[in-house]
């Protein structure tokens, strides 16, 4: 019953404290219902609501409304406007639509800005925020520390020369697939046919093709062979190493037993992917001889000593910071470092000297660490080894490489694995199978296939050994009460929670949450549905209920490996953060030279982990979108075949469908679905039928047809082929149980823009078309945001 209320019209600050004591289940009827407002008092409602909305007070998750998610004290954000007292208002770059509304940020300009603080609307900067007051507005006030990119109005495409001598403009992002710029004969700025190239916008208008002017020649795009060139120039990733940066690898020499242990006897090998072209770890183990840890080991990881050639501040140092890290295409890679130093010098290749930073951990026979110690040595690798190879040995497959150091070496790494295992399987970290695969190309860099690589021991093996070492550095550092960069994993908010307890009732899958919340929580659902039909899209629900690691300079765990501290440390040639820490126990422990300045504070720390982990995400959406342009290359000549595939995402827009065989996703519009209206309904991940009752759902199993393919954009668009569950009369577009009959809804993607087509339903003909799927690649697609994973397993 609603409460009786003076017939006053609640201030904007009680509306917002109400709010916030019941988060993400109130709505604009509960607040009318507390506050006792009439029908004539709900437009009034919705107007103060869709200000404090603008304003960043409060946002919104379907319909209801909550306090904005709370953000770090250092954040990378984009300048969006100016509210309307002229201040400028920015929002994070990086942020998960699913939690609601971004919040806002309003920016304090002091009157005399320091220099590189200059920001204005559409601008890219480095904020150091706080919480402002209710009275405020914006949920946090934000000063600029750094303008990390400027707003530019440019297009990137592809140019397609016309026989008059102008052309046009593909554009390269997927929003804008189809939306072609006219390239006057005059404004080419000599492009030829399949340039890359850098566009000006001189002319828009609601009718014909915008103009543009060729600003740049990026480089030439006429075969597929450079498509890694697309996503480098879209996203900004710095190519070329300065002048001084490339002198100062040049200049760098061997390291020396100068302030170094001698190591070089300890038989260290390294265990790779076949293909890499970097080693900067190597591992060790054996049986520890003291009798008070019997059963227990020796267990050595040796890091690349990259803090000795890059030194903080040197021009380096200053290009890594702003790469953040090494990025990675089927075609090439985009080091952090010049090669001279991450393939060279660093690079931990057999029978050299190599400069490394070695910690030796003490394991007792319960498998968990019981002391470390870190030293900075010169080692020598005794061998190169790559995953197959090493499991091959233990499997009784020696070669020749791995048969001498089978039982010296290799036997005592797994018996050490093997002790670990006991620990690991007792911290019960998130377990997901999501299997990644891997593009392999032609010696003329075009698509060959595409592969999902063996799960090995081996790889297990060092990725157990890498997280014990991360560990061990980052307890080392708290130890010594140094700053550090942590690599951090929160846990799921209360609302994606709730979200998926729900999905999980439209399987009958219980998820009773008692006290804290643990992976073992989640891992208890993955194992129920283990080898049932229900299992990728169980494993998929439950990826995307869990937040995104992230680089920190505050402590807040590692949800999905169940540790309390973690950070990076066992890749510094291709990870900025990794080579912090290794400065900081350089300077902890008193090591020598290239430690972390004492300027370096917690404070300052923040800001490279803010940036670092911007660029992470550059990084993980330009290899995702380069796989995609590579796969839509292969299969633009395969328009009209059919193929397999899964719902691999629901939208209101449509469904997105993943290939099977090659991993390619693509759309099928929500209006080419059939002759009705489809509801989205959020909780089952599904499109319902409203007169028919027909369900698409994430994860179904269906046949779809190739019916556009744009490579340059890395865009496919299918026609769904496959019937759709009956949803319960009654119950559709609600939570019905999903185990009814199935309807055929199928429909031509060729209809009229903003009608339904109206098709006889059909069964897939796969043989109809004169093409088919048989034979198709894979596609190597990677998990954004998959708590835990990392580049060869090493270092979550």
């Amino acid at each position: 019953m609603a409460k009786q209320r003076d017939k006053v019209f609640p201030g904007r600050d009680a509306i917002v404290a109400f709010i916030r004591t019941n988060p993400a289940s109130i709505g604009t009827r509960e607040i009318a219902r507390e506050f006792g407002l009439k029908n004539a008092d709900r437009v009034e409602l919705k107007r103060v609501l869709r200000e404090l909305r603008d304003e960043g007070a409060i946002a919104k998750r379907g319909r209801k409304l909550q306090e904005p998610a709370l953000l770090p004290p250092t954040v990378v954000a984009d300048i969006t406007g100016r509210d309307n007292d002229g201040e400028l208002i920015a929002s994070p770059t990086e942020w998960d639509e699913q939690t609601g509304d971004p919040p806002k940020i309003r920016i304090h300009v002091p009157r005399h800005p320091p220099p590189g603080t200059s920001a204005g609307v559409g601008d890219r900067a480095l904020l150091r925020i706080e919480k402002s007051d209710d009275s405020e507005g914006a949920a946090y006030r934000g000063r600029v520390v750094r303008v990390i990119d400027h707003a530019k109005a440019r297009v990137l495409g592809i140019f397609r020369r016309l026989p008059d001598g102008g052309g046009r403009l593909v554009p390269v992002d997927k929003k804008q697939a189809g939306r072609e710029l006219n390239i006057a004969k005059a404004d080419t700025g000599g492009a030829e046919d399949g340039d890359l190239v850098s566009v000006d916008i001189v002319r828009s208008r609601g009718y014909g093709l915008a103009s543009g002017r060729v600003r740049e020649r990026l480089g030439s795009l006429a075969s597929e062979k450079a498509v890694s060139l697309i996503a480098i120039h879209a996203h900004e990733i710095p190519q070329a190493f300065s002048p001084a940066a490339s002198r100062e690898a040049e200049a760098a020499r061997p390291a020396t037993l100068a302030g170094r242990e001698d190591w070089r006897a300890l038989p260290l090998v390294t265990i790779d992917p076949p293909d890499a072209k970097d080693h900067d770890d190597a591992v060790h183990a054996e049986a520890d001889p003291d009798p008070r840890n019997e059963g227990g080991h020796l267990v050595t990881v040796a890091i690349a000593d990259v803090a000795f050639y890059v030194r903080p501040g040197s021009a380096l140092d200053r290009d890594a910071l702003a790469r953040g890290n090494s990025v990675y295409f089927p075609d090439r890679v985009v080091p952090m470092l010049p090669e001279r130093i991450s393939n060279d010098l660093c690079s931990l290749v057999p029978g050299e000297p190599r400069g490394a930073l070695a910690v030796r951990m003490v394991i007792a026979h319960d498998g968990r660490k019981r002391s470390h110690s870190f030293h900075r040595i010169l080692m020598r690798s005794a061998a190169k080894l790559n995953y197959a190879q090493v499991q091959a040995a233990i499997d009784g497959r020696p070669d020749d490489a791995t048969g001498p150091l089978l039982d010296p070496v290799l036997k005592p790494l797994y018996a050490a694995y093997a002790t670990i295992k006991r620990a690991r399987d007792e911290r019960d970290p998130l377990d997901l199978d999501l299997p990644e695969r891997k593009i392999l190309l032609k010696p003329d860099r075009t698509v060959d296939r595409v592969i999902i690589p063996e799960r090995l021991d081996a790889h297990r093996l060092i990725e157990e050994f890498m997280i014990l070492a991360n560990v061990a550095a980052a307890e080392m550092l708290e130890k010594k009460a140094l700053p550090l960069i942590y690599r951090v994993h929160d846990e799921p908010t209360p609302e994606k929670v709730h979200n998926l307890q729900e999905f999980l009732k439209t399987l009958d899958l219980p998820f009773t949450k008692s006290g804290a919340l643990r992976p073992s929580l989640f891992n208890r659902v993955l194992a129920q549905v283990k080898g049932r039909d229900s299992e990728p899209l169980v494993n998929e629900v439950v990826l995307r209920s869990q937040a995104q690691a992230e680089y920190s300079a505050e402590n807040y765990g590692h949800f999905g490996l169940n540790l309390r501290r973690y950070a990076h440390f066992t890749s510094p040639i291709r990870r900025y953060a990794d080579l912090i820490v290794h400065r900081a126990l350089l300077r902890g422990l008193g090591l020598g030279e290239g430690a972390l300045p004492e300027t370096e504070t917690l404070e300052t720390l923040s800001e490279v982990a803010a940036q670092i982990s911007v660029t992470e995400r550059r990084a993980m959406k330009a290899e995702r979108e380069t796989a995609d342009r590579l796969i839509a290359h292969f299969l633009a000549d395969r328009i009209g075949a059919t193929f397999q595939g899964r719902i691999s995402g629901v939208t209101r827009a449509g469904l997105f469908v993943k290939l099977d065989d090659t991993g390619a996703d693509g759309l099928v519009p929500i209006r080419t679905l059939g002759t009705e209206y489809f509801n989205y309904d959020e909780t089952r991940h599904a499109l319902v039928g409203t007169r028919s009752g027909a369900m698409h759902r994430l994860g179904d199993i269906v046949d779809v047809r190739l019916v556009e393919a744009a490579p340059v954009a890395g865009a496919l668009r299918f026609e769904l082929l496959s019937e759709g569950r009956i949803a319960p009369r009654g119950r559709r577009g609600s939570r019905a149980r999903d185990d009814g009959p199935r309807v055929q809804f199928s429909a031509q993607a060729k209809a009229q823009p903003g009608r339904s087509p109206r098709k006889k339903a059909r069964k897939p003909d796969k043989h109809k078309s004169g093409k088919s799927g048989k034979g198709m690649s894979r596609k190597d697609k990677s998990k954004q945001g998959k708590p835990g994973k990392s580049r060869s397993g090493k270092g979550k």
